[in-house]
């Protein structure tokens, strides 16, 4: 969260910071700041509490300008929204603005109190801006103190400095947190997301991990992690098809479904330690208000329900943490029981759908330790009014069939459950998950590699007028949501039961004219699933497998398996989530239905 904006120019940058901050409100509200350079050498500070509106009315009313400056918006973690907690945060003639968490704050806050520096603020941005500014006064050098710095900070961070010694001089980092530098004609920015710097260029260097930055009108250094030279090319921003274009694709759904590697990139950067997760995302006292939770209860509607249905096998394994998933439009008619020190989660891609929204707005009376908010929209209600918030950062979702809103919530789901798990001393999961989470958007690019094998198969459906989706364990709502894509967008009439249900009344519906889809990872259940497949074969149904690579693979023709990478448990569901979104897509294509826009629904439902 939060969000970081610099500049330095041959004219005044402070409308440029002020629109960055504009389009990179979304990550934060609760404060912002700029700090500029003025044309006497000195750093000028204002800082304003609540939304950038604010922070603008503040510079009217005491007006600063000059040709080098950074600026921020917040997002609360260490420190409650307050002026003084607001960035930048100076220190001895330089002026600092930082993303993320710096883990060891409080050793290094204790340190540099013994020397005799004050802190302002009870925020871990200060601690870097004294330590830096101690290392300036040990070596008189800039780019040494940064250096040295960088060194002795632990955790994720994006991060972007001026100094009065260099007025024309920019220095930032970034590790776990995003952060690019704009090319301009005899200028340069920075940002954390190029969103914020169209108004002024469409060139980019994109920084990677533990790389630093040495930037003036006509410079650009970057150094890696290990302190050599590095060359970061510039690359041309296509903001268009990025947002609301298709590009190269024939489909919104399509382009959204192969842009999840980079969703859930955006959804962990900032989030993950070494081998742990990193939980002061949630706000301060996040470690201890997480140990409170004894109960949880997820509200949700449609895809999002299906989400918290997975999360539900997740919290209850690894954190030890009793969890109930309700759908939203029932979960206020009835009387709920509230355990105590329950926690709710509510879950939605736009952050106004009416039944969800309601929901939380009901909970508020019942008694919950706090208030989640899982969601792709920052500005949304629901954010807004919720405790705490995950944003799932997908970007925008044009398709009415989501998808790369579902990967994430998904991701934002485990993140959680980790962090759940890190706080109740269930260390044995945490380490496992984080290395896990940090390899999956490889693993992701890798299964959509498969489609070539769905569309074969999408064929197998020309003429199918009913399907039946089979899972086990946290697979059995994967089914679902494989289920409710395909009826979504191809019209076909698709069921999903946990596999062991068969024999309860589903096996009546298979003949040789009903594709039954099974999702089968190598898992502890596999064995009974296989039972349960035998049973379709047995009536001869036409089985459709999404297995596991290390399952051998059928040799009667009526089975058609295709085979997925070998994945941890924990990730599974994310992972057997992609083949059925292919799937559906191109068995849409095959009934040529309209993908994008499917009868009768919408993106955003916004009404009871």
């Amino acid at each position: 969260m939060c969000g970081i904006v610099g500049a330095t120019a041959q004219r005044d940058i402070t409308p440029i910071l002020l629109e960055g901050l504009r389009r990179l409100e979304y990550r934060g509200y609760d404060s912002a700041g700029v700090a500029i350079i003025d044309s006497a050498g000195g750093i000028q500070r204002v800082r304003a509490v609540g939304k950038v509106v604010e922070l603008e009315n503040a510079l009217q009313a005491t007006p600063v300008s000059g040709h080098l400056g950074i600026a921020h918006t917040r997002w609360a973690t260490h420190g409650k929204p307050a002026e003084h907690n607001a960035h930048p945060h100076l220190s001895n003639g330089l002026a600092i603005v930082h993303n993320g968490i710096i883990e060891n704050h409080a050793p290094l806050r204790k340190q540099l109190q013994d020397l005799g520096y004050s802190f302002t603020s009870e925020t871990d941005t200060e601690v870097v801006a004294h330590l830096l500014a101690h290392h300036f006064a040990e070596t008189g050098d800039m780019l040494s103190a940064f250096r040295n710095t960088l060194g002795e900070i632990h955790g994720a961070y994006a991060l972007a400095v001026v100094h009065e010694s260099e007025p024309g001089t920019l220095y930032c980092s970034r590790m776990g947190s995003p952060l690019v530098i704009g090319e301009g004609s005899g200028e340069h920015y920075l940002a954390s997301d190029p969103l914020a710097l169209l108004q002024v260029t469409d060139r980019f260097r994109y920084l990677e991990e533990g790389d630093y930055a040495r930037v003036t009108l006509d410079t650009c250094d970057i150094w890696d992690h290990a302190g050599n030279t590095a060359d970061r090319p510039v690359v041309r921003y296509e903001h268009a098809a990025h947002s609301l274009d298709k590009g190269e694709y024939r489909h919104f759904m399509l382009k959204e479904i192969f842009e999840q590697p980079q969703a859930i990139s955006d959804t962990l950067a900032g989030t993950l330690g070494d081998d742990h997760v990193l939980t002061a995302i949630l706000g301060p006292e996040a470690e201890t208000r997480l140990a409170d939770i004894a109960n949880i209860h997820i509200v949700a509607c449609g895809t999002s329900y299906h989400a918290g249905l997975v999360a539900r096998y997740w919290i209850e394994e690894q954190a030890g943490i009793p969890c109930q998933v309700e759908v939203a439009s029932e979960y206020r008619y009835r009387s709920v029981v509230v355990p105590a020190n329950t926690l709710l989660i509510t879950i939605s891609q736009s952050g106004e759908t009416a039944d969800t929204l309601a929901a939380l707005r009901y909970a508020k009376d019942q008694g919950y330790l706090a208030t989640l908010a899982i969601c792709n929209v920052a500005g949304s209600s629901l954010v807004r009014e919720a405790d705490w918030r995950l944003l799932t950062h997908a970007g925008p979702e044009i398709g009415v069939a989501s998808t790369k809103a579902f990967t994430t919530q998904l991701v934002s789901l485990l993140w959680l459950t980790t962090a759940l798990a890190q706080t109740h001393g269930r260390s044995q999961f945490v380490a496992r998950n984080v290395n896990a989470l940090r390899t999956l958007p490889a693993l992701v690019e890798q299964v959509l590699g498969l489609e070539p094998a769905i569309v074969a198969l999408a064929e197998q459906f020309a003429n199918k007028h009913h399907a039946l989706f089979l899972g086990r364990g946290p697979h059995y709502p994967i089914a679902m949501e494989g289920a409710l894509k395909l009826k979504e967008i191809s019209y076909i009439h698709a069921e999903a039961y946990a596999a062991g249900e068969l024999k309860h009344g589903p096996l009546a519906l298979v003949d040789e004219d009903m594709p039954v889809v099974s999702v089968a990872p190598s898992d502890s259940l596999l064995e009974k699933l296989k039972s349960n497949l035998e049973e379709v074969r047995a009536r001869g149904g036409q089985l459709i497998n999404f297995a596991c690579e290390t399952i051998e693979q059928s040799t009667d023709p009526e089975v058609r398996d295709v085979s997925l990478p070998w994945v941890e448990d924990c990730v599974s569901p994310i992972i057997y989530t992609l083949p059925l979104q292919l799937l559906s897509y191109h068995v849409a294509l095959v009934k040529g239905t309209d993908v994008d826009k499917p009868r009768n629904l919408a993106k955003s439902v916004t009404v009871e």
